[in-house]
């Protein structure tokens, strides 16, 4: 059973498991928004045993989903003059999402979030979470920021290394080697992560890019490493949520 509803004055996506859940799981979408593809991602987490929430992190900031499905359209637009022409509209529409004080917003939703999986029958406390790109970073800030986290599954996301000694449950990374800007600071992020402790594991795929997860995207999108990704995604959180 899956709806989207507010929980504790958040919008979020629920998508409940088929019986007593093995655990609960934070999706964090990316930078489009509450998409459909971010909303089937987490029924597929929730088949596998999941009480599963996805907070809405950017009506608030103009970007809706339905918003958010017409930039992603704009973006990978075929006709180069249109795509071109459209660069001024998607600048401006994600301009509130890089402003100091949308991080703090975003944090807050997520973390509202965990107290409500926090409170649900058989949760237990084995919360994670996962997300992509714009969701990967926050997944990292998640970890960073509220110790119940017991496990983080970022996809390609971004960490500052100098904010990851706060970090205090194990965190599986996913990258595409051809990704060049998050393949050049990760010896640093690994190097930060190892000097703190943390259980640190990066997966690289060769050939793949940047959203290669993504099967909505069919510029960026990598069945045998999304496929592999899926699988070790689970058994990363079968071992640490239970």
């Amino acid at each position: 059973m899956s709806s989207t509803r507010t929980v504790n004055g958040v919008s979020v996506y629920r998508a409940d498991p088929p019986g007593e859940p093995r655990g609960a799981l934070i999706v964090v979408h990316e930078i489009w928004g509450l998409v459909d593809h971010i909303k089937n991602v987490a029924d597929r987490y929730a088949a596998e045993g999941y009480l599963v929430m996805a907070p809405d992190l950017l009506s608030d900031a103009g970007v809706t989903p339905e918003i958010g499905a017409e930039l992603f359209e704009m973006m990978y637009d075929t006709d180069e003059q249109r795509r071109s022409a459209n660069q001024p509209r998607l600048r401006g529409a994600f301009a509130a999402s890089r402003a100091p004080e949308f991080a703090s917003g975003a944090i807050a939703k997520l973390t509202a979030a965990v107290d409500a999986l926090e409170r649900e029958k058989g949760v237990d406390g084995r919360i994670g979470v996962l997300g992509f790109c714009f969701g990967g970073s926050y997944s990292f800030s998640l970890a960073e920021r509220d110790a119940r986290v017991r496990a983080a599954v970022p996809f390609y996301g971004t960490a500052e290394p100098s904010e990851v000694a706060s970090i205090h449950c194990p965190v599986l990374a996913f990258y595409g080697d051809q990704d060049r800007r998050l393949m050049d600071a990760l010896p640093a992020l690994e190097t930060a992560m190892k000097d703190a402790g943390v259980d640190f594991k990066a997966k690289v795929y060769p050939d793949a890019g940047h959203a290669f997860f993504n099967d909505t995207n069919p510029n960026t999108f990598d069945p045998a490493a999304a496929g592999d990704a899926w699988g070790r995604s689970l058994e990363f959180l079968r071992a640490h949520l239970g």
